[in-house]
């Protein structure tokens, strides 16, 4: 599990993965944290610039034929199997688990993205945050991650600007990290006055105040204060640095 301590009395907004929104067309079973679709929560319609986050599971050769966005930031994160992308700028390749992916869809593009195993599910994590300038050139990056990353501190997997970890870039005052803590290791971030984060957890289990979290479990914290994240096994979170 890993515990989430804080040094403010303000109670954490949990989002328990049960009470997300739920689609199940066969081929694919979505869960939405944020109203999404015909799925609509006004008590969770985004937090902050973070607007999406659905976890995706597709079934094999199965996917999400050609479709338009456009000013939008979309990042895509696999837990598991591979999904192929396809785009109207030229691209096209396999994201698998490790690797981190960013479309700007801008003034528009069209995607395709398909399981790209017949005998495997893809699951998948799909995340849209708000542009801060609206009409940009569309743009694709795809960055391959190392297996240490975030075990022993944050590692940045997209921000506004280049990093010491080097993650993709993101038209934003946002940033997304990668934790994994191990045994005995802790992982401290601030929230700024002003900022929120939103931390999400992809894997394992989570205490944060006291309530305990699974996987797919995410929480709010708007409030400024100095968090510690621990671990005593395997556990992925990711965290949104947001303004």
């Amino acid at each position: 599990s890993i515990l989430l301590s804080m040094n403010t009395t303000h109670a954490p907004r949990v989002r328990r993965a049960a009470e997300r929104g739920h689609v199940d067309h066969g081929w694919l079973d979505a869960r939405h944290t944020f109203s999404f679709g015909h799925y609509r929560d006004p008590s969770w319609d985004g937090f902050r610039d973070l607007v999406v986050l659905n976890e995706d599971r597709v079934a094999p050769g199965r996917g999400f034929g050609k479709h338009p966005h456009r000013d939008m930031e979309i990042v895509t994160w696999v837990l598991e199997g591979a999904l192929e992308h396809e785009d109207s700028m030229g691209n096209r390749g396999v994201i698998r688990p490790g690797d981190i992916q960013r479309m700007t869809a801008g003034r528009g593009v069209i995607h395709a993205e398909m399981n790209a195993s017949s005998e495997d599910r893809v699951h998948l994590l799909q995340i849209w945050i708000q542009p801060d300038t609206l009409g940009l050139d569309a743009g694709y990056e795809q960055m391959r991650i190392g297996e240490e990353a975030g075990t022993e501190d944050w590692f940045t997997l997209a921000g506004p600007e280049p990093s010491r970890d080097g993650g993709v870039k993101i038209h934003q005052d946002a940033r997304l990290f990668l934790g994994r803590p191990s045994q005995g290791r802790t992982l401290p971030f601030d929230v700024p006055a002003g900022r929120g984060a939103w931390l999400q957890v992809a894997r394992g289990t989570v205490e944060v105040a006291g309530q305990r979290l699974e996987a797919g479990d995410g929480v709010a914290l708007d409030h400024e204060g100095t968090y510690v994240v621990a671990s005593d096994a395997p556990a992925e979170v990711l965290r949104f640095d947001l303004r």
